[in-house]
């Protein structure tokens, strides 16, 4: 009888990750990239100088790239969801009745 060898597959069922971005971060770049090349398209077609508008475009490609990074590695995964939801719990509830507090009558 011959000995089978069977590879493991550690990866499955985690998330998505690309040179240190997690997750839903990937796609944050990615439109950020989009807007800015439409920004760039826009200052070109205004009549910007095109020098003016590559370093305009880089420097704000710059600024996107370090808050991406700093989101991801700072709320991980799922943390940025988290933090969105924490913000629609209500800080008090308040009632203005106690009919909320007795039993209803069948």
């Amino acid at each position: 009888m011959t000995n089978s060898v069977y590879q493991n597959h550690k990866g499955i069922n985690q998330s998505i990750e690309f040179k240190g971005l997690k997750a839903q971060y990937i796609w944050y770049l990615g439109g950020g990239v989009v807007v800015l090349l439409i920004v760039f398209a826009g200052m070109y077609l205004i009549g910007i100088p095109a020098l003016v508008c590559v370093l305009i475009t880089l420097g704000l490609g710059a600024f996107l790239i370090l808050k991406i990074y700093r989101m991801s590695k700072t709320y991980g995964e799922h943390g940025l969801m988290k933090r969105l939801a924490q913000h629609q719990i209500p800080k008090v509830i308040t009632s203005r009745s106690r009919t909320v507090f007795f039993k209803p009558e069948n």
